[in-house]
């Protein structure tokens, strides 16, 4: 098969035919349809993280194909399912991370397209437990970039607790702000968006957002506090620190007091835009840190965008306030 490989982190990656790989126990054979270009693959590529791959390897964490064979023991997915593949390629599962559901954070995670050969190829295999099945009505390559954009900012807002009667403000609407923005529009809050480009706030416009402000032009600070003050501030923050190394991208939501809402020195970032078609067919939670069996399918016509909203208010009802103010 076709792949594209990293034999030297100062050189460029390689096309060329590789063995097509098997599945073992517990993993699929996925015929590769998409793959998103993450800024995380070219760190990969380069070796610029402490904790660095080993070469020769296969980049590639944003991969959605078809399940073209099962290994020993897997009885889903099936052959024929379309499935995308994140980052968090496996984790232990029985840590204290694991088991609290912040499998991201498990020490002996394996990540996709770093610690094992990714989507960057014609055929790719995955743990089967650590991939989710793609609605029908979501395009492949829309759900591409759900698997680590789309996740990252699905978990931010989801964590916060972001309801009908907030004021949720996202501070850059780039590859992970115009999907933060759109969460939270699903999840009923109101949004006002914050750029320093007059197209994105277009954009932001257009998916969605109540209010729009141009920090270059006005105080962000005070054109929210003017708002009533947002109960939740997202962010972009790029590569945070973690164990002593460079990090995915990773959205920040943090619930603020109406009268301290704070700025954010904001990094956009943008390439393809995606709708909300697609945000409302698939949140891969599990990939972002989420418990194992939180792969939520927001609508794709069968109505479980409703049910999930029910089950979550009913949560919502029974959690104590004071731990949104933490």
């Amino acid at each position: 098969m076709k792949a594209a490989v990293v034999h030297d982190f100062t050189k460029p990656l390689s096309l060329e035919d590789v063995p097509k790989p098997e599945p073992g126990p517990g993993e699929v054979l996925v015929k590769v349809e998409t793959a998103g270009l993450c800024h995380t693959d070219i760190h990969a590529a380069h070796g610029d993280w402490p904790v660095k791959p080993t070469p020769p390897f296969i980049p590639g964490h944003e991969g959605v194909g078809i399940v073209e064979q099962v290994g020993p023991g897997v009885s889903t997915p099936q052959v024929g399912d379309r499935v995308a593949m994140p980052w968090l390629g496996e984790a232990c599962g029985v840590c204290n991370y694991c088991v609290d559901g912040w499998e991201t954070l498990c020490e002996k995670q394996i990540n996709t397209g770093y610690g094992i050969d990714g989507s960057y190829a014609e055929f790719a295999t995955a743990n089967a437990a650590y991939i989710a099945q793609v609605p029908d009505a979501v395009d492949s390559l829309d759900a591409s970039v759900l698997t680590c954009a789309g996740v990252t900012t699905y978990k931010a807002v989801k964590l916060s607790g972001a309801r009908p009667g907030w004021l949720v403000a996202i501070f850059g609407i780039g590859g992970l702000g115009h999907l933060a923005l759109q969460y939270a529009k699903i999840s009923g809050a109101t949004v006002v968006a914050v750029d320093i480009s007059d197209e994105k706030l277009a954009l932001a416009r257009e998916l969605g957002a109540d209010h729009v402000v141009n920090a270059l032009i006005e105080d962000p600070v005070q054109s929210i506090q003017d708002l009533g003050g947002a109960g939740l501030t997202c962010a972009h923050h790029r590569h945070l620190p973690l164990y002593g190394g460079g990090w995915p991208d990773v959205a920040i939501c943090v619930a603020t007091l109406a009268a301290a809402s704070s700025t954010a020195v904001l990094r956009v970032m943008s390439d393809r835009h995606y709708s909300s078609d697609a945000l409302l067919g698939v949140g891969i939670g599990l990939a972002s840190g989420w418990g194992l069996p939180e792969w939520l399918h927001y609508g794709a016509g069968d109505g479980a965008s409703e049910d999930i909203r029910e089950e979550e208010q009913e949560e919502d009802e029974q959690e104590d306030d004071t731990y949104y103010e933490r």
